[in-house]
Parts: C-alpha cells; structure tokens; sequence
C-alpha cells in the first residue's frame, strides 16, 4: 500500500492511539513504584496483582494499535523455578519490547533508559537492572545484581536478558555477553523473528533513526513477530564452570534454530569496525582479535586518558627495547598466562620471542579510542620522535600506520615524496597538515609491499632482522 496515504490516515491514528494507552498505563506504573524497595520484593497484594493484569492489557492494546494485532508464541515459557533466566536473541527493534511487557520479566538495560518520559516509569516497574555501559565498575555490579536475583529462590521475577548486548540486523548471531551465563543456573532460549514482506523494525547503528522505524512501522497493514521459546538448558559442570563457554554453546543452539550464522564480533567491537576518516582502520580483523584478548586480560578496563599518556611515556623510556614474555608481563604488571602470551605473540615481528613495547601501546590506543586518531597519533609520535626536533622516521611511521589501520608491509614513499622536501622524517604537525590536506592518502599515497595481511602486527621481517622485500 502507498506509503504517501498510510501516513495521513492510518499513521496519525495509530500514534495517537500508541501514546493514548502508554500514558493510561502510566499511572498504573507510578502508583505501583510507590514506597517501593530497590533491594527487597514486597508482599504481592490483591491491588498490585489488579495493577500488574492492567498493565499487561494495556501494554498489549497498545501494540495492537501499532499494527502488532497478533503475535505468534510457539513452545511454553518456563517456570522460573525451572529457568530464572530467558536469553532471548537477535535484539534487532526496540520491538522487542513486547515479550518483555507480556511477561512482565525483568531486563537490564542502558541507565539512559531510566529517563525517558512515561517509558521510563513503565520500564522501571519491571525492576530492571540498570547498566552505565562506560562504567566497567557498574558492568561488575550488574553482574552481581543478577546473580543475587536469580539466586534468591524465586523472590525476584524471572530475568529476560538481551545477551548480545546490542541490536543487530538478524544477518547472525554475535557474540553473547557473560553476564546471563555467569550464575550458571538452567537458562531458557528464546528466539525472535519478525517474518514481514518489507523490513521497517530493524534498528542499528547504520540505518534508519528510531523515529522514522517508528513511522514505517506503523504505516504498515500489519506487523508480524514470532516468539519461540526453546527447551530449557542445563549447563554441564565445565559450562558452570566456564560463563563463556555456556554462552557460546547456548548461541550456537539458538543460532541453529534461527537457521543463521555464528558472528565473532560484540557491542565492543563496534566502534573499531565503524571506524572512519583519513586515519580509519583499514582492516580490523587483527584488531580486533587484539581486542578481544586485552579485554580477558582486563587491560582494556583499566584504560583512560592518563593511562595512555603513562603507558606511552613508559613505552618512550624503554627507547625500542626488545621485551620478552615475561618482561612485557612484569610491564604489565601481571601474570604469564596463556592470553598474554597470545598478546605477546601478535607483536613479535622477527619471531624471536621478543617485542617492541610501543607496538602493543599503538594497538592498546587503536582499540580503546578508535575515533580519536589524531589524539593516538600524537601520543605515537611521542613514542617515535627524536629528543630535538619530533620527527619521525619514514620506517617508524610505517610502523605506526600498520598498526592503527590494522595492515602490514607498508611502504610510505608515495607520501614522503610528495612533500616538498624528502628529508626522511616528518613531524607530527606536518603530517597532519598533510593528512587534512589529503583525505584519501591511505589509497592515493600509501603502497603495500604485498598486501594488507593481518597475520600480527609489526613490519615484517625475516629472521636477520631485514625487511621482506616482495619477489616478482
């Protein structure tokens, strides 16, 4: 139907009637929030039971008038008893939305959400878990929250959680986070479809705005979901053992019911693949194995500003002395363990068991400010530059590039050529002035040797220590 007529008859009255029975709602929710506990479940009495009935009618009147008339259910909901915890996937739509008002489960999510006018007040009668997602503390303290829930014998409502974290376009399923697997009870799978001829519910970080989903959707006839909830699933002794094991095992299940692929990437992998600009990461696969590792390691919680700045300082004195794993562990201030060595081995270019400290400092910066390149630059070149005068070698800025744009063999004499005097070296405020100058110097002036490979980072050498030179 043409979207021109739906969206001055059918859209007008379909939001007016969406905002009429959330804001019936909302008086119901704000009574129940009254003389409420944050940390202990008050008595179910006869008025909050004739509460929560109405909030549920109301909540599912409210998605009928948005063209949600019906909604499929296939399996049974456990008891919580049985399952404390729903894992529910793809998170794709703030549509998603509706098995939760069905249930009236509790879910985490975004503190930001806390503050929306009247949905807020709805959300929080669910008592949700609030997560500051910049905070590494308020991660840990959902982390606890939840296990104290979920361990608390049936006090607490039975949890919903989002285990992506993130929404995606349903393509496959990313990685799970932890959180949900930690407590290592039974957890319930539950998958989402939304079977509709035109796509207007997906919402992501490259696509449309929340409010032009919200008016597609509701210009549409009708809109489809379907919830199917999947037996129940009983984690092994090592799963409980191991919260990332159970999830990736949990994901693989409920991928397969989805009938999608597995995708090894997470909500903190997405500034590094969104990344952009002159200096944007070129390819992000090694980078974001990198990631990945530094995140076991807890390095990449730690992180701030003045960490960088003391992390490159350290890196600076060190003047380009080879570590091997257990001088780049005592640097770190921590254990040899299997990841570090994994870390360690990323940086070791001449495969001697020996690495260049500023190496994994540039990665460390790439991955945790992916969009403040020219601040990671400037402290790169802190690292590099000569006492007197700043510059950098051509070689060292090879280095660094590879790094930050996630490549190797890289050959820079397009770009020293171009500069109107070829001494060698360059300084920071000249090669930004360059790069502002060309923003397209990665393909226009930059030259592979081979090409881009993401086998470790680092220029590639061969065991005496020379450059690889590529044979015709």
């Amino acid at each position: 139907m043409d979207i021109g007529l739906m969206s001055v008859t059918v859209f007008p009255v379909r939001l007016l009637l969406v905002c009429f029975f959330m804001l019936l709602a909302w008086p119901f929710a704000f009574v129940a929030l009254l003389g409420r506990s944050e940390f202990i479940v008050e008595p179910q009495t006869w008025w909050r039971r004739i509460v929560d009935v109405c909030l549920r009618v109301l909540m599912r009147a409210m998605w009928f008038c948005g063209g949600f008339h019906w909604v499929k259910v296939k399996g049974v909901k456990a008891d919580p008893s049985e399952a404390p915890i729903l894992t529910v996937a793809p998170h794709s739509a703030y549509f998603d939305a509706i098995p939760v008002t069905n249930t009236m489960c509790s879910i985490v999510t975004k503190l930001e959400s806390k503050s929306i006018p009247v949905w807020g007040t709805l959300m929080s009668y669910i008592r949700p878990v609030f997560v500051y997602r910049s905070d590494q503390d308020s991660r840990k303290k959902t982390v606890e929250e939840i296990k104290r829930r979920v361990t608390s014998g049936g006090q607490w409502p039975q949890f919903m959680i989002f285990p992506e974290g993130t929404c995606t376009n349903r393509s496959g399923l990313v990685l799970f986070k932890a959180g949900a697997f930690i407590p290592g009870l039974p957890v319930q799978p539950v998958i989402l479809r939304y079977p509709n001829q035109l796509d207007t519910v997906t919402w992501t970080w490259q696509g449309p705005g929340g409010l032009k989903i919200l008016w597609l959707t509701l210009c549409q006839v009708h809109n489809s979901l379907e919830i199917e909830y999947l037996p129940v699933y009983t984690p092994s002794e090592e799963e409980r053992q191991n919260p990332a094991l159970f999830a990736n095992n949990v994901r693989k299940l409920m991928a397969k019911a989805l009938d999608v692929p597995l995708i090894d990437l997470s909500f903190d992998d997405r500034d590094i693949c969104l990344s952009k600009g002159p200096l944007g990461i070129f390819n992000f696969s090694s980078l974001l194995e990198f990631n990945q590792l530094v995140c076991r390691l807890g390095q990449k919680a730690a992180t701030n500003s003045f960490r960088m700045e003391e992390e490159a300082t350290k890196a600076r004195k060190l003047q380009g002395e080879r570590l091997s794993v257990e001088s780049f562990a005592q640097c770190l201030g921590l254990p040899v363990s299997d990841t570090l060595r994994q870390v360690h081995s990323m940086f070791d270019q001449n495969e001697d068991g020996n690495i260049d400290y500023r190496h994994y400092v540039i990665a460390l910066l790439t991955v945790c400010r992916p969009t403040k390149t020219k601040e990671n630059l400037k402290l790169a070149f802190k690292m590099y530059g000569t006492q007197e005068d700043g510059n950098v070698l051509e070689g060292d800025l090879a280095a660094i590039l590879e790094i930050m744009l996630g490549v190797e063999d890289m050959c820079l004499s397009g770009l020293f050529l171009s500069l109107e005097e070829d001494t060698g070296k360059i300084t920071y405020d000249e090669f930004c002035q360059f790069i502002d100058q060309h923003p397209d110097f990665v393909s226009d002036y930059i030259r592979f040797k081979d090409h881009p490979r993401t086998l470790c980072f680092g220029r590639a050498k061969n065991s005496n220590g020379s450059e690889q030179k590529k044979t015709d």
